[in-house]
């Protein structure tokens, strides 16, 4: 049995279509049903990043890893007690290192899980208007019986009515065509943050993974750390009533910054030589270019010549036959009379429509200059140059604030029993307390220096140092710039030292000098 609808024969419920609104909020539904469906986890790229970064600074640190080796072949191969100490407290300074890392790279991802999260909420309110939107399109369409446009050609009604038909037909198709594409592209835009929301996920749980390892690892070295000062005690306090340690200690830090002095200035010279390289490559590139553009307004020029040259003796010809029939015309003979000055010819458009023939220059044949290749970019590697202007750190003489707050107790210049006197400063902090770079620079040594401890210098260049020692851990690496104020290690007593805190000295030409006048402590 057949019913009929608006003029339409449809079959019963059981073969009945459904209407066209139902079929497209369906639709709809059955589109963010998969998008969701298809959403997986994706992959971190954290650990790729990370792996990126050590590999930027392993030849540097290759360098300084000779450099400390070359510094130590120098020395007697008489053992110190505290390189017993050097593994296990590397250990637990590279440890906090990574904690602290770790904490930021955590702060750092909760806002943006944050962020996302109200993107998401957005998206999905934007999405859902989006559908109702839709849906209710379709329904009123369906309900205004969806006319075909055919039928509605072929109906014979008043063509005013039909054509103003027509035109809201054509304005609701367009309507739901963006409002589709609207809609495609917001859930795309959902899939994607659903995708992020998931990455950041997996990073934090990496990053929790890693505190756990690491704070295990710094609970294990600590305590090995105890057990070997226990044990090397009394040998220690020995060792450091020693005159000839001290100055082996001092002569051994002059060496370290004698080195790193040399090899700032020869990578100086080398981006400097670089820099020189990559301008003469410019400067060939220019000339080149100008050549090529000289050469082609050359040949422009000739073949504007040729062409006046040839409008010129097309219009001589034109004046000349001109002549002779004025003269066939006359049936007589003149007698000559100086030829009129010529007529200049009027100016030619050089248009290959115009022009039947192009115009023949001569070709000269020229071997075409070399233009240099241009040069690949460079990977991006760990420099040791400084961050700083040469003279940015001179005139902040008596302006830097100090490494860190705290009791100074030794300061330049003071005797040290037998020794030799002191070449810097001890301020004495509690352990773990953050210490400061004093001005901004680039950190150019970053390890474990026997005399010293954890270490770390900082480059401010004019051939300006700052050294901070006998630090519980070093938080910046070889190569990272640094600003004044920012933290660059944690007071300590590594090296064997007995009181906690920071050594700390200032260096200007590889000689020290009197902090004092610098630093306001």
């Amino acid at each position: 049995m057949l019913y009929f609808f608006r003029g339409t024969a449809i079959a019963p419920s059981a073969e009945r279509p459904l209407p066209a609104w139902r079929a497209g909020a369906m639709l709809c539904l059955a589109l963010l049903l998969c998008s969701g469906a298809a959403h997986g986890a994706k992959p971190t790229e954290r650990s790729k990043q990370k792996a990126a970064a050590e590999a930027q600074r392993a030849g540097l640190q290759q360098k300084l890893t000779a450099l400390k080796r070359d510094i130590s072949a120098t020395e007697s191969a008489k053992d110190d007690a505290a390189d017993t100490l050097a593994e296990s407290e590397e250990a637990i300074s590279n440890a906090n290192r990574s904690l602290r890392d770790l904490a930021q790279e955590q702060n750092d991802t909760g806002v943006k899980l944050t962020a996302l999260g109200r993107e998401r909420e957005q998206l999905t309110a934007t999405v859902n208007k989006q559908k109702g939107q839709l849906s209710e399109l379709l329904r009123e369409q369906y309900v205004a019986g969806n006319e075909d446009r055919i039928k509605l050609l072929l109906s014979g009604d008043n063509p005013n009515r039909i054509n103003r038909d027509l035109q809201l037909m054509a304005y609701v198709s367009q309507a739901q065509a963006r409002l589709l594409e609207s809609l495609r592209a917001n859930l795309a835009a959902v899939e994607k943050n659903q995708a992020e929301v998931q990455n950041a996920k997996d990073e934090l749980e990496e990053i929790a993974q890693e505190e756990r390892d690491q704070k295990a690892l710094l609970v294990q070295e600590k305590a090995r750390r105890a057990a070997l000062l226990a044990s090397l005690s009394q040998r220690l306090v020995a060792q450091r009533k020693e005159a000839g340690n001290v100055e082996r200690d001092e002569q051994r830090m002059g060496n370290l910054v004698d080195k790193l002095g040399k090899m700032i200035a020869e990578q100086a010279a080398a981006e400097a030589a670089e820099k020189k390289r990559q301008e003469l490559l410019a400067a060939q590139r220019a000339a080149a270019k100008a050549a090529a553009d000289a050469k082609a307004a050359e040949e422009k020029r000739q073949r504007l010549a040729a062409a006046r040259a040839k409008a010129e003796a097309r219009a001589q010809a034109e004046r000349e036959r001109i002549a002779r029939e004025q003269q066939n015309k006359s049936g007589k003979i003149k007698p000559q009379t100086p030829a009129p000055a010529p007529v200049p010819a009027p100016a030619v458009k050089l248009d290959p429509i115009d022009n039947d023939e192009p115009p023949q220059v001569a070709k000269v044949e020229s071997k075409p200059e070399p233009v240099p290749a241009k040069p690949e970019p460079a990977a991006p590697r760990a420099s040791l140059g400084p961050a700083a202007p040469d003279g940015a750190f001179a005139s902040l003489k008596g302006k830097l604030g100090a490494p860190l707050a705290g009791k100074v107790e030794v300061r330049f210049g003071s005797k040290r029993g037998d020794g030799p006197a002191w070449k810097g400063m001890f301020i004495r902090a509690g352990e773990g307390t953050d210490v400061h770079a004093i001005a901004a620079g680039r950190v150019v040594f970053s390890a474990w220096l026997r005399g010293f401890g954890n270490l770390i210098i900082v480059d401010h260049g004019g051939q300006y140092m700052s050294i901070y020692g006998n630090n519980q851990s070093l938080l910046k690496r070889v190569g990272d710039a640094v600003k004044a104020g920012d933290a660059i290690s944690t007071a300590g007593n590594s090296g064997g030292n007995e009181e906690s805190g920071l050594y700390f000295e200032l260096r200007y030409q590889g000689r020290a000098f009197d902090p004092a006048g610098w630093v306001r402590f």
